[in-house]
């Protein structure tokens, strides 16, 4: 009997035992702070910094931010001018490439299509993937669009930061607080500073130049514009950069997105009546390359419509070819390679000392890292940066 006695004391003892062990457990559980996402933060999670995004929202973000994602097109771009490029743990799906790839930043880092996808591209996220990443981020940088911001944000628990994206001509001012906002997120404050000092640089040598020159302004189109996809002869870009950086005359700037005339500029991309262009007559065209992809496109209608075999500058062989800059929206390197190009067909006296091959690997190089101009020139043979045969 005794020892039964001691049995049950002891059993007793145990029972009250583990039920103090299960009491602390959960007193300490409930006096943890709340989390959504622990992962997104690790063992950052208590330093802490607030930023403003683009947005106007206040973002609490890690102290040190070394893994992210980035949402949007062209928002991958921007953080690898930053040279950031090495802190994304996944991409969206428009980094799997496409035949004709013809990003610069994509082809100076092929190892982009090695990460895993979080979503589809444009911003289409998918809050599942990025949960079920390995590798967690812990800031989302999502340019605004596709996958509402605050959703993605709550059903992840993880920052999402809204940057823009600008342009070097109409917006740069939002080009440039973007950059310097992204480097405050993962701490390239001192890249953003040089890479906004290169592009005023290189601004100002293009528009001097254009400026300085002793030849008469001839008249210009840009035709074969790509906008989410390859496009005919006649889709061009009223507010075209490089026209505007080198003071060119550009015949569309004045036209609507319909080809009527007009002095509204809030859409740049426009399709021309082939009507509106032989009345134009422009001195000069030039063809994004874009248009030629699958065969065809503006170069064709260029040799077979007889409207514009018509044209002065068709007659005249001043047809040239643009690598294309509009693809995952606008590659800012391309942009400036297409100018100092345009540059020296338009005031070649100007443009006397540069080789507008070499001029856009030292620019994609400084801004990716990489030269990309043989990969470019391989994607259209004899037609980047030339004469294109037309008769």
């Amino acid at each position: 009997m005794l020892r039964k006695h001691y049995q049950n004391q002891f059993l007793l003892w145990r029972a009250a035992c583990l039920g103090a062990a299960l009491l602390s457990i959960t007193a300490l559980l409930w006096a943890a702070p709340a989390q959504e996402h622990p992962a997104a933060y690790g063992e950052s999670a208590v330093h802490t910094r607030t930023i403003t995004d683009m947005a106007g929202r206040e973002v609490t973000i890690p102290a040190t931010v070394d893994r992210v994602i980035c949402s949007g097109s062209g928002a991958l771009r921007l953080l690898t001018y930053l040279q950031a490029h090495d802190k994304i743990v996944a991409v969206d799906s428009a980094e799997m490439g496409t035949p004709v790839d013809v990003r610069p930043y994509a082809i100076a880092n092929p190892q982009f299509k090695d990460y895993p996808v979080f979503g589809d591209f444009r911003g289409m996220d998918n809050p599942e993937r990025i949960l079920g990443l390995e590798v967690q981020p812990q800031v989302i940088l999502k340019i605004e669009g596709g996958y509402d911001y605050e959703q993605l944000a709550a059903r992840t628990g993880i920052p999402v930061v809204v940057i823009g994206y600008g342009d070097l001509n109409t917006d740069r001012a939002t080009l440039d607080a973007t950059l310097r906002l992204m480097a405050e997120v993962v701490g390239a404050e001192a890249r953003a500073e040089e890479l906004i000092t290169y592009f005023n640089s290189l601004i100002e040598d293009l528009r001097e130049r254009g400026a300085a020159s002793s030849s008469s302004k001839p008249s210009t189109f840009v035709g074969g514009i790509a906008a989410r996809g390859a496009h005919g002869f006649t889709a061009t870009e009223r507010n075209f950069t490089p026209f505007a950086l080198l003071g060119a005359r550009n015949v569309a700037a004045r036209t609507a997105a319909n080809g009527s005339s007009s002095t509204e500029a809030s859409s740049s991309h426009a399709t021309i009546a082939r009507e509106q262009l032989l009345e134009w007559d422009p001195d000069y065209i030039f063809l994004d390359l874009a248009t030629t992809r699958g065969g065809g496109g503006g170069l064709e209608q260029l040799r077979d419509d007889p409207i514009y075999r018509g044209m002065s500058a068709v007659q005249n062989d001043r047809v040239f070819g643009l690598l294309p800059y509009n693809s995952y929206t606008r590659n800012f390197d391309t942009v400036l390679a297409n100018s100092y190009y345009i540059g020296t067909v338009l005031y070649p006296e100007a443009f006397s000392d540069i080789d507008p091959h070499a001029k856009a690997d030292e620019i994609y190089t400084f801004l990716n890292g990489a030269a990309a101009m043989a990969e470019l020139r391989a994607m259209f043979p004899g037609k980047v940066f030339a004469p294109l045969s037309v008769r």
